[in-house]
């Protein structure tokens, strides 16, 4: 991976707070107020964003080639990858997922898991597969977070499009990947402290515009469903689950 001398400012690299892992059943419990945002595609955003939709790319049954997000989602990376420095862009991986994407991630981790752990108990087993993968859910009071298109996954690119360091790739299920993970080490490389400093920008940009993030993902953040409410400390969520606007389904409003 490149590696990308910046004039980092001191809010830019401000530490990522260390926080606990969501408690789903307190999360669920967070009253969804709709707001009824339109999904819209990433692909219309301007430079500095880019838009690499992940998981069509790697051939995961059910997955679209392009990255939707709600518009309050599309407008708030906008305004992070404008803050980023000069020759930095902010690099979408994924947003709104069809429920059949989000059911084929769980079960093949949960799979993984279990080969690798035979002895886990079910309760273990869901506990470390909903470390980095949401139950599938279309309950509309309790979605899973990228089927209401306020979830998004992104990274950092260089001016050629070329991702930055984070220390491990996108999607990785490993302890490494804790977004504060880090932070947490004691004597850092050059190469671990390049590292660290890439995930406090892309942190600090993304939070200063209103999202969160999710503890055990550094790629992974949120703006208006459950997870933002609950990590915000907000009273209510605005997203609920949300369909892709298709000719089939405006035929069945009209009609």
């Amino acid at each position: 991976m490149p590696t990308v001398s910046i004039p980092f400012t001191t809010s830019a690299l401000a530490p990522i707070p260390s926080l606990p892992a969501p408690e789903w059943p307190i999360v669920s419990q967070i009253a969804i107020q709709e707001c009824h945002e339109r999904l819209l595609p990433m692909s219309l955003a301007p430079s500095p964003i880019m838009v690499f939709p992940a998981y069509q790319r790697l051939g995961i049954p059910g997955a679209i080639p392009e990255c939707f997000v709600r518009e309050g989602v599309y407008r708030a990376l906008l305004a992070a990858a404008r803050s980023l420095p000069e020759g930095i862009k902010l690099l979408v991986l994924d947003g709104w997922r069809p429920w059949r994407v989000q059911q084929y991630l769980f079960d093949t981790l949960h799979e993984a898991i279990k080969h690798r752990h035979p002895n886990l108990s079910e309760e273990e087993l869901l506990s470390r597969t909903r470390e980095f993968v949401s139950l599938p859910s279309r309950d509309p009071s309790k979605p899973s977070p990228h089927l209401t298109g306020g979830a998004v996954d992104v990274t950092l690119c260089d001016a050629d499009g070329l991702s930055l360091d984070m220390g491990t790739l996108f999607d990785e299920a490993v302890p490494a990947s804790h977004t504060d993970h880090y932070e947490q080490r004691g004597q850092l490389t050059p190469a671990q402290q390049r590292v660290r400093d890439n995930r406090r920008l892309l942190y600090q940009a993304m939070h200063q515009q209103g999202f969160t993030n999710l503890p055990s993902e550094w790629w992974h953040f949120d703006f208006g469903d459950q997870l933002w409410a609950h990590y915000g400390g907000h009273s209510a969520a605005c997203y609920g689950p949300a369909e892709l606007d298709t000719i089939e389904n405006r035929w069945r409003r009209q009609i």
